[in-house]
C-alpha cells in the first residue's frame, strides 16, 4: 500500500532546485544503492516533500527517510534533531549518513541500512 503524506506547496521550487543541485554523496548513493530499486527492490524517491520538510531520499513502502549530512549539518544539529522528531511523528523512520561515510564506504552504508531495517 502506498503511504501518502501531505506537503506544503511552498516547498515546490526549493525541491526542484535541490533535485538539480545534489551533492556528490547524494549522486553516489543514488547511482550505487537507491535508484532503479537496487536496494532489495524498494522504490526510493529523491527530494521528497513531507509535511513542511524535504527529505533527501524517501521510501514510502518502508516509511523511511534517508538524510545525507554534509559539513553544514554540524552547524544545525539541533534543527536536524527537531526535524527528525517531527518526521517520526508522521510514523517515519529517519536514518542519517554523512557524505564521508557514503563516499568512502558504500558497502558499509548498504550493510548498515540493511541491518537497521532488519532485512
Amino acid at each position: 500500500m502506498e503511504w501518502y503524506i501531505k506537503y506544503d506547496n511552498r516547498l515546490l521550487d526549493r525541491t526542484r532546485g535541490n533535485r538539480k543541485n545534489r551533492t556528490k554523496a547524494e549522486w553516489y548513493i543514488w547511482d550505487n544503492l537507491l535508484s532503479k530499486k537496487q536496494f532489495f527492490w524498494y522504490k526510493f524517491t529523491r527530494e521528497k516533500m513531507l509535511g513542511f520538510f524535504i527529505a533527501d531520499f524517501y521510501c514510502s513502502e518502508l516509511k523511511l527517510v534517508l538524510e545525507i549530512d554534509w559539513w553544514v549539518h554540524n552547524l544545525r544539529k539541533e534543527y536536524d534533531d527537531e526535524r527528525s522528531i517531527e518526521l517520526n511523528r508522521l510514523w517515519l523512520q529517519v536514518i542519517r549518513y554523512s557524505n564521508e561515510e557514503i563516499l568512502a564506504n558504500i558497502e558499509f552504508v548498504f550493510n548498515n541500512l540493511k541491518e537497521k531495517l532488519g532485512l
